[in-house]
């Protein structure tokens, strides 16, 4: 620090208050300015851990996820709140659990003895979860909420998501529209949210619910080929024109389907999906309209809870909107034969 004050010519307190930004503002841009460039011509670096132990601060927040890190389409929830810890001067650290309860017991332990000043608890999609024993009562929960509430927590708005797509549907002058859903599992919350949405808009255009137009099967695209090849053997006159698929990869499955029919999407059928996820959507023929989960802005909304930057209802969670994202697998139904 002495040698960084000979260089830029003021003292060391001058130094001390521009590299560790306590009373700063009481310098000018120009000394500041000046400092930080001897600083990094002389090589000098911040002992942080020496900072943390006078401060009792450590800009550290901790992140407990179960697979985030490890799985692209749900990073941006890590991209979003490492956004907004690094533009407030924090560092994110992160422990991947794959979920195991020993492993989460193990992390906030570690945590807690690195002394984050914050942690986030998130999970890959939408559910509720009971906090692991030991979890800071400020924990943000990002993408699942606790079972027994008390904690600040965002999730998707999977209800209205579900109502958004079946009103795209019923707007484009559909009234067989088919819902292939999830399987039947607790943990999945947002399945019973967007087949509830769907319920409501069917309800409200005054479209009859036709039972054989809800299907489930596993989420992927195998999972949504056979749920379409269901529906389409379905009579003519209960067949579905349009399908609202609970993820883009059942969507996808939908797609090959229609294709091996010899169906063009959309001209014979619609096809939403949800999700929009990367390297799907838009990428198929033609790019599909889904509804996008708001992975990075519920990332930015946990950290800045966080971090104290924003407030948050403990009561109930957040729920994020999510938008539609209009391409080209919406038409209106195919005019029928004959007409």
């Amino acid at each position: 620090m002495a040698d960084v004050a000979a260089a830029a010519g003021v003292s060391t307190a001058t130094v001390s208050m521009v590299l560790s930004g306590a009373g700063s503002d009481r310098i000018s841009p120009q000394t500041q300015e000046r400092v930080r460039a001897a600083a990094e011509a002389v090589g000098y670096k911040l002992d942080s851990v020496a900072r943390s132990l006078r401060t009792q601060k450590t800009r550290m927040i901790g992140l407990i996820s179960d697979n985030v890190a490890t799985t692209p389409f749900a990073g941006r929830m890590l991209a979003g709140a490492n956004d907004v810890a690094r533009e407030h001067g924090y560092l994110v650290v992160l422990v991947n659990t794959d979920g195991y309860q020993e492993q989460e017991r193990q992390a906030v332990d570690a945590l807690s003895g690195q002394r984050v000043e914050a942690m986030v608890y998130a999970r890959m999609w939408h559910r509720v979860v009971t906090p692991p024993a030991g979890l800071p009562a400020d924990t943000v929960f990002l993408d699942c909420r606790p079972a027994d509430g008390g904690w600040p927590a965002v999730v998707p708005d999977d209800r209205e998501g579900g109502a958004a797509a079946t009103r795209e549907l019923v707007a484009a002058g559909h009234r067989r529209i088919a819902y292939v859903d999830a399987p039947v599992d607790d943990e999945v919350v947002a399945s019973g949210l967007r087949y509830a949405g769907y319920r409501q808009v069917l309800a409200e255009a005054g479209i009859a619910f036709d039972a054989a137009l809800h299907v489930r099967g596993v989420t992927d695209a195998w999972g949504g080929r056979v749920a379409a090849e269901v529906l389409l053997d379905l009579p003519a006159e209960r067949r579905p024109t349009a399908i609202f698929c609970f993820n883009d990869r059942m969507a996808m499955g939908a797609y090959t389907v229609a294709h091996r029919r010899g169906l063009v999407v959309p001209d014979d059928l619609s096809i939403v999906g949800y999700d929009d996820q990367q390297l799907i959507a838009a990428e198929l023929d033609p790019p599909l309209t889904t509804v996008a989960l708001p992975h990075y802005e519920m990332g930015r909304w946990a950290m800045e809870v966080a971090l104290g930057v924003r407030e948050a209802d403990r009561t109930d969670p957040l729920l994020m909107d999510c938008p539609m994202i209009l391409r080209a697998s919406v038409g209106p139904p195919p005019t029928p034969v004959g007409t």
